[in-house]
């Protein structure tokens, strides 16, 4: 299986997965995709200190990947970074970040 296929299935599930729970999340509590009740969505994500522990390291990460997708994106000449971050920031990174990588073995393949 060539590194772009694998990518853009791990993109899919990556963008699924999560959003399994969150519609499930939606259906019991209203707070549509987590955004209308913000205050409830961060009081649940730093209801302990271990979902802290994990939600900070997330953050982070997630601030680290936009970083280095910024420079990336701009060294390989990878277009549409904009709706990679959009995407992150509405479902997550774990469908954000093999989807830059399909973007960016498909920009490379395409320039290769």
């Amino acid at each position: 299986m060539k590194q772009q296929r694998l990518y853009l299935i791990l993109a899919i599930l990556g963008f699924i997965a999560p959003t399994i729970l969150v519609i499930m999340e939606t259906v019991d509590t209203g707070n549509i995709l987590l955004y209308t009740n913000p205050i409830a969505t961060i009081e649940g994500m730093f209801a302990n200190r271990i979902s802290t522990i994990f939600m900070i390291d997330l953050l982070f990460t997630v601030a680290v990947f936009f970083v280095w997708t910024y420079f990336d994106a701009k060294k390989n000449k990878v277009e549409r970074i904009g709706l990679v971050w959009l995407l992150t920031m509405l479902f997550g990174l774990a469908g954000g970040f093999p989807f830059y990588l399909y973007l960016k073995e498909k920009t490379t393949a395409n320039n290769g």
